[in-house]
């Protein structure tokens, strides 16, 4: 396949903030040519195209773990091609808009409109224009109601998807869960509806959506009717109703878990930014949930139960990260990561492998309560390093109300031995 040019003149890329966000050309991108190549001689169906969107900068999105580890998930599949998309600043969508180049993805520069699917990553509420505002730029009709049979598929997943309702009549499907299976038994759907329309009986996108409603974890916006009871005296909503309009649609969305990380899919290939990414470095993630119960922390709750990766798998993750990318530092992810079970050995073991590498550990902001010198010197004995602690309140009984079960005790102890 013939990879489209960047469709700018080099005018406009010098005339913006950081044109590197719109070039492409990463170490590790994914461009799947004998596929896109068979799909634009013969137009097969049994491919699907997947634009994978960070409704944000590139230099948030690319530091995004959930983007890197589904991007890796759909590439390994053999009839899915993911690319990524990223919303471009102010400068850029002037230029976008006044040329009326629809906004492109970064591996092969193709218009949004042009994709099977578009996958939008919800991470905070913040972000909600930005989706609008690359659909927009994308050529797509804002609006599910609107949009035809030859339009793509929008879909959204992560942490605010599980509540969706402000943005469902954008969004053709909502995942709620961990994406791994689900996203590829997505796509299978999306392939199916595909190949129907070789068929005597090709199936409608209505048909479509119906079927992905049968995939555990899915929301299918326009399958339900959504009623609020409000409060007589202020007319504030105090609560929903949400009914499917037809019968054999499921009455409860159950959010899908990955059971078992070990085995689960895990990039150690990621793609690697041209230009310096908020988080610039690569990532290990330890474990998924929190044995914690803070009542402000919705992923604390919304990515139970606690699952850990073994020392094992962790460690072989973090030799191939450190080969196949050249990140001089490994950042080790979790909602706590001095709560794994095996947190002294597996740092050890680390930095072990790193030792001569001039690779250093990055450690999360950490629970004052399990603040070990020992390990902290440890890990700072390849870099210096800032410490972060997470205390969360300035009384205890603002956090014994949260639920942040440290004492003041804590707080001075950690500070006298950082």
């Amino acid at each position: 396949m013939k990879i489209n040019p960047v469709p700018l003149s080099k005018s406009d890329l010098m005339s913006v903030e950081s044109p590197a966000r719109y070039v492409g050309g990463e170490f590790n991108a994914v461009i799947k040519e004998d596929m896109l190549d068979e799909l634009e001689k013969t137009g097969k169906t049994s491919y699907v195209r997947f634009a994978f969107c960070f409704p944000d900068i590139y230099e948030i999105g690319m530091s995004n773990l959930a983007l890197q580890i589904l991007y890796h998930v759909l590439n390994e599949s053999d009839f899915v091609a993911c690319e990524r998309a990223f919303s471009p600043w102010l400068d850029m969508d002037k230029i976008l808009r006044e040329k009326n180049i629809p906004l492109y993805s970064q591996e092969t520069k193709t218009p949004l409109c042009d994709f099977d699917i578009l996958g939008f990553t919800l991470g905070y509420e913040m972000c909600f224009t930005n989706v609008l505002q690359m659909m927009d730029l994308g050529k797509i009709p804002l609006l599910q109601k609107d949009r035809g049979e030859d339009d793509p598929v929008i879909c959204c997943g992560g942490p605010v998807a599980y509540n969706v309702e402000p943005m469902a009549d954008f969004f053709d499907i909502a995942m709620m869960g961990e994406g791994e299976e689900m996203i590829l038994e997505l796509s299978e759907k999306i392939r199916e509806y595909k190949l129907s329309k070789n068929t005597d009986h090709p199936m409608t996108r209505q048909q479509l959506l119906r079927n992905c409603d049968e995939i555990e974890g899915i929301y299918v916006p326009s399958l339900y009717e959504v009623s609020y009871n409000y409060d007589k005296t202020s007319d504030k909503p105090l609560g929903a109703n949400i009914r499917p309009i037809e019968d054999g649609i499921k009455t409860t969305i159950k959010k899908r878990i990955i059971s078992d990380l070990d085995t689960c899919t895990y990039p150690t290939s990621p793609v690697v930014s041209n230009l310096r990414v908020v988080h610039d470095r690569s990532y290990l993630e330890v474990f998924r949930g929190c044995i914690r119960g803070c009542r402000f922390c919705q992923a604390g709750f919304i990515y139970r139960p606690v699952r850990e990766k073994s020392v094992e798998v962790l460690c072989e993750q973090g030799r191939q990260l450190e080969k196949n990318t050249g990140y001089d530092e490994m950042g080790l992810l979790s909602l706590a990561t001095s709560d794994y079970t095996e947190f002294p050995k597996l740092a050890e073991n680390l930095l072990e492998t790193f030792e001569g590498h001039h690779t250093s550990l990055s450690l999360p902001s950490l629970r004052l309560d399990s603040f070990s010198l020992d390990l902290m010197e440890k890990v700072q004995s390849t870099r210096k390093s800032g410490l972060t602690f997470a205390p969360e309140a300035g009384t205890q009984r603002l956090r014994d109300v949260i639920n942040k079960n440290i004492k003041e005790e804590d707080i001075f102890s950690a500070l006298r031995l950082a």
